[in-house]
């Protein structure tokens, strides 16, 4: 893309290949300015070419045909080799005529378009990796001043910095220019006006101070604006909607959805515009050639944004291509949501075979998911937002997204509060607090859960007041608030019962049993992680029946009866790997260490600590794995 360095690099290139004694015959070097107003063609730079080669004047033909044959006569006679760059070409047609014709030279073309239909030999720029970003700006900095100390006193903030200018060269020379102009200021201060700004394209280019080395502006937005102008208008189009797309990567279908076309003329259009290196395609995690995801640079992404909002038009071509985005959304997550949730008696769910395939949905496009559920502040997408918001809860919890969740949370629980929308503003509300009580936040999820039970008897729906006091026993519990614990959890066992939702009272025994425990009840515990199991058994609810199997494992090691507390943690760890539910399963195995440590088997204690913490490894849960590593080395 524009920007990414091509030109310092070839002439980098040529300068360390010629002392190396590739080229005894020399360089030539022709900016063909093929994203300027007025490209340089094949006919001028053959003329350029011809001059460095010393004909002119009286020895140049006349014939734009015969300075062609001149200028390739040169080129076989000339028995040292030679390199010719030909910088910045836009079309072939400005560079093919101008190719030596023999094989003795070599051609180096630099292009912001790529010429997949000619058998050239293509090398792709991407944009810097973090480190070579940093060590970018501070020799810029050093090289200027070695007295220059800040990278290495605000090492975080140069990061920030390289970031925000999404580790694209001409960014970064563009930053280290303003930094040496402000040499007295922090990079902080940068920073914070670009974040102020929002567009790094307009702090940068109206404090860019020069040229680069080849007396070329520094500036940005005029190199994104020429690539962009370029553009037939329905490639245009779909550069201008990615770039509101939620999320770093989007998939073609959702692309499709945006663009409100079929997904065949999505990919063509997408891989047009990867062609031209204005977004680059991401292959699928699981390898396969036919699911591709694609990626807009941040900078690109930002002048994107830019050009919409100025125009009234594009603004409203925007909001509905938004609106789409979100109708694509909502019927999938609720597909992945609902074969989540599935349990056997109910109706097969459609969209997903099991629970891998709907989990491998989720994990494809939870950025964007998340990312579209912050556009629930605005008017017009609050209510999908609000829908796609709990469509989320699962799936968040399940792989343990608890910022993502709350970030859903709040953002669907304030939308729904100004819509007086009440019956989903309770449903947000708890889960928020589910998120919070996940993330060590007892104290602020007792506070969310309240206000969803509060609001769930408000409207009468007291399904929704069982959950939420489920929710909330449990909080209070975390919160060591064990009596107000157990009333909230009994509240909840009894409404379930009424409404005869069985599967849910297994949920809300298995909590039950948690507090009688804390409360040294340990028979009623047990009693109650009982009925728990027998509950999820009978309605095959596996999962639930898991909890229930390790809780009660729990509580028979508590009251002294270890042989049948291992049994249950080994029935719950079946069931926990058969879902690949790697947290729990490192809990149960976390359990079944203390079983054995506690009747003096340290050898057997400690296996089950290692394998613990190769679980929460999986589920992404390093501070629990550390733990469970330190534990095994206690017992050395």
């Amino acid at each position: 893309m524009g920007g990414i360095g091509k030109t310092a690099l070839a002439v980098e290139a040529a300068h360390r290949a010629r002392a190396r004694g590739w080229f005894p015959g020399g360089t030539l070097f022709v900016d063909l300015r093929g994203y300027d107003d007025n490209p340089v063609t094949a006919d001028q730079a053959v003329l350029a070419l011809l001059d460095a080669l010393g004909v002119r004047g009286g020895d140049l033909p006349e014939r734009t045909e015969r300075q062609y044959d001149a200028y390739r006569a040169l080129l076989t006679g000339r028995q040292d080799r030679m390199l010719l760059i030909l910088d910045n070409a836009s079309d072939p047609s400005q560079y093919l005529p101008l190719l030596p014709g023999t094989d003795q030279h070599r051609v180096l073309i630099t292009s912001r378009d790529r010429p997949n239909a000619l058998p050239i030999r293509v090398v792709d720029l991407e944009a810097l990796v973090p480190d070579e970003s940093v060590v970018l700006v501070t020799r810029a900095l050093h090289d200027a001043d070695e007295r220059d100390t800040r990278p290495s006193r605000e090492p975080d903030a140069l990061r920030e910095l390289t970031a925000l200018c999404g580790h694209l060269p001409l960014a970064l020379q563009i930053a280290a220019a303003m930094l040496r102009q402000r040499r007295h200021r922090p990079i902080a201060s940068l920073v914070a006006e670009i974040k102020e700004a929002e567009d790094p394209t307009i702090v940068l280019d109206n404090g860019s101070p020069g040229t680069d080395l080849y007396g070329r502006s520094l500036v940005l937005r005029p190199v994104l604006e020429a690539s962009y102008r370029r553009l037939p208008p329905a490639q245009a189009r779909l550069l201008r909607l990615l770039a509101l797309a939620p999320g770093t990567e989007t998939g073609t279908e959702a692309v499709a959805a945006l663009a409100d076309v079929d997904a065949h003329h999505a990919l063509t259009l997408l891989e047009d515009l990867a062609a031209r290196y204005l977004v680059t395609p991401i292959q699928d995690s699981t390898g396969s050639d036919s699911v591709l995801r694609w990626r807009l640079h941040d900078l690109v992404r930002a002048f994107g944004v830019g050009v919409v909002a100025r125009d009234e038009v594009l603004r409203e071509e925007g909001e509905a291509a938004r609106e789409r985005l979100l109708g694509f959304y909502v019927p999938w997550a609720y597909a992945a949501d609902e074969r989540l949730r599935w349990l056997p008696g109910l109706a097969e769910p459609e969209r997903f075979a099991d629970r891998g395939e709907a989990l491998a949905w989720f994990d494809r496009e939870r950025a964007g998911l998340v990312a579209a559920v912050s556009w629930a502040r605005e008017a017009r997408f609050a209510k999908t937002a609000v829908h796609l918001a709990a469509c989320l809860a699962e799936y968040l919890n399940w792989r343990r997204h608890f910022d993502d969740w709350t970030a859903v949370g709040y953002a669907a629980r304030e939308a729904a509060h100004r819509a007086e929308d009440r019956p989903n503003e309770a449903v947000s509300w708890n889960n928020l607090g589910v998120a919070l009580r996940e993330a060590g936040r007892a104290e602020e999820a007792i506070d969310a859960h309240t206000h969803a039970r509060d609001l769930f008897q408000a409207t009468g729906d007291h399904h929704g007041e069982a959950m939420a006091s489920n929710n909330l026993g449990l909080a209070l519990w975390q919160a060591d608030r064990v009596q107000e614990a157990i009333e909230a959890l009994i509240r909840s066992r009894d409404l379930y019962q009424a409404d005869e939702v069985r599967h849910h009272e297994a949920m809300a025994w298995n909590s039950l049993g948690l507090a009688f425990r804390e409360a040294g009840r340990m028979a009623e515990g047990i009693e109650a992680h009982t009925r728990a199991l027998d509950l999820a058994q009978a309605v095959e609810d596996r999962h639930h029946e898991a909890m229930a199997w390790n809780n009660l494992g729990n509580a028979l090691r508590d009251a002294g009866r270890m042989a049948e507390g291992i049994e249950a943690h080994g029935r719950s760890l079946e069931i926990y790997r058969e879902f690949e539910d790697w947290y729990r399963a490192g809990g149960t195995l976390h359990n079944l260490a203390l079983a054995h440590k506690h009747t003096h088997r340290p050898a057997e204690a400690r296996a089950h600590y290692l394998q613990a913490a190769d679980a929460y490894t999986r589920a992404n849960a390093p501070a629990e794995a550390a733990r469970a590593r330190a534990a095994a080395e206690a017992l050395e």
